[in-house]
């Protein structure tokens, strides 16, 4: 999986990690289905060599200060947020 989100991040987003990711939990994501699961990763030391164009399969890419996160920001990623932050518990769901 470490391999997969630096490719990821270096495709998807113009990402370069600096240091490791590390990964926070996997959660499984039963809004999609039974099987699906979620890996979520914390990234804190990385370069970005330039922003992230629209493309057919992002139509939008930025950072956001915690505090002014997208109103169509997922209560799941909110809450995964939440747990980096305050250090909560981690549930088995997304």
């Amino acid at each position: 999986m470490a391999d997969a989100v630096a490719k990821e991040l270096r495709e998807e987003a113009n990402i370069a990690l600096t240091a490791p990711a590390v990964l926070h939990g996997v959660f499984l994501n039963r809004h999609a289905s039974d099987r699906d699961h979620v890996a979520v990763f914390i990234v804190r030391a990385f370069t970005q060599s330039a922003p992230k164009e629209s493309d057919h399969e992002i139509a939008e890419a930025r950072f956001f200060p915690l505090s002014a996160l997208p109103d169509k920001t997922t209560p799941g990623t909110r809450r995964r947020l939440a747990e980096i932050i305050d250090g909560t518990a981690l549930p088995a769901e997304w």
